[in-house]
């Protein structure tokens, strides 16, 4: 938080609402992400030689979650390049739509908690 431009963001992640499976069955997690994205935030596989960056951003985080922690099912996390209807996305405590949704500049120290308001039955 005090250098002016890391080159990493160190982020809390949280699952709730049955998401957690997807993801070792561990809530909790802190991540580690270049603070900087490629200019397509869907790509989160390391790429060499990109030309444009920008900041990394919650669109980012989803599929970099999705490429490096994810352990099963993709599609109950992903659709349509984003977190799937159903499931409440916060940043810092605040909904991440008044945030500016997958366009949200993440900051080291964010705490983004992803929470699934479906039950199956």
């Amino acid at each position: 938080m005090a250098s002016s431009s890391p080159s990493t963001l160190i982020v809390k992640v949280e699952f709730g609402g049955g998401l957690e499976l997807l993801f070792s069955n561990q809530r909790s997690h802190k991540v580690t992400l270049p603070a900087t994205a490629p200019k397509d935030s869907t790509t989160a596989v390391p790429v060499l030689e990109i030309e444009y960056t920008k900041p990394a951003d919650v669109t980012y985080l989803i599929h970099y979650l999705r490429d490096n922690l994810l352990k099963e099912r993709a599609e109950l996390f992903v659709e349509n390049g984003t977190v799937r209807p159903g499931i409440l996305v916060l940043i810092n405590d605040t909904d991440w739509e008044l945030e500016g949704e997958g366009d949200y500049v993440i900051k080291d120290g964010d705490e983004i908690v992803f929470i699934s308001t479906l039950h199956g039955g």
